[in-house]
């Protein structure tokens, strides 16, 4: 059984700045226009789904999330015509019957299985001629991901996870843009960026990792044993990238 979702806000919030960056340069793909209706899927704390309802100067802004915790954080209500709500993305856009004047996602839809499926389902909340702006981490290779598939491999924690390790779902960004043009976007502009941090240490790298990737091993393990799993990961990780500081 799975266990409540361990997002920590302040955890996530220690690479703020950091974390943002792809956002902004997803916002800058937007084309404005008068009297937005906007949803953000997987808002997380709303703080960025406010700032892009004020940057496009929308009429509408509804922020999805499906951690209590994160939206819990979420600015009061003040802002006109922003709101936020309680959903699994999924769920959502399998639902729901609103379409939007621009879908926008940054850094959630990774989270979610079956891309072909989900990509179509997000589509459907697209008005005629309107848009949809996604960005997606694809970390999946990078040794603070296979660090983590490999130690949920070995025991006990593969008895304990039945079997489960983490694996993101991103296609290609080639795929993206055929499935995009497939769904009826004419002109589907997908780009890859790499995203330089620079951190006082490669221990940094397991803080940044304990705010996103380990949630979903923490949340799937007593807290004991994901106590022990952080622990062996920490240990391989810091063995596989060394000890330089700072680092990229």
């Amino acid at each position: 059984m799975s266990r409540p979702s361990p997002w920590d806000p302040d955890q996530y919030a220690r690479f703020e700045l950091q974390r943002s960056r792809p956002f902004h340069d997803l916002v800058g793909f937007v084309e404005p226009r008068r009297g937005m209706h906007v949803v953000d899927l997987g808002c997380g704390t709303g703080a960025l789904t406010a700032q892009l309802h004020a940057d496009l100067s929308a009429a509408a802004t509804l922020g999805i999330d499906s951690s209590e915790t994160m939206l819990a954080r979420a600015p009061a209500p003040g802002q006109a015509g922003v709101r936020f709500a309680r959903h699994d993305i999924r769920a959502f856009c399998a639902a729901s019957h609103d379409q939007f004047d621009l879908v926008f996602s940054n850094a959630a839809l990774q989270w979610l299985p079956d891309h072909d499926t989900l990509w179509t389902q997000v589509a459907r909340l697209v008005a005629p001629g309107s848009q949809i702006a996604i960005q997606m981490p694809a970390n999946d290779d990078h040794a603070s991901h296979v660090t983590a598939q490999r130690v949920a491999r070995q025991e006990p924690f593969a008895t304990a996870l039945d079997g489960w390790a983490r694996h993101f779902p991103v296609e290609t960004p080639e795929w993206y843009c055929e499935k995009l043009f497939s769904l009826g976007f004419a002109s589907p502009r997908v780009e890859l960026r790499v995203y330089p941090h620079v951190m006082p240490s490669a221990m940094s790298v397991v803080e940044w990792t304990k705010g996103s990737l380990l949630t979903a091993y923490q949340r799937r393990l007593p807290a004991d044993l994901f106590a022990d799993f952080l622990a062996r990961y920490t240990q391989r990780l810091l063995a596989s990238l060394g000890d330089a500081q700072p680092y990229l």
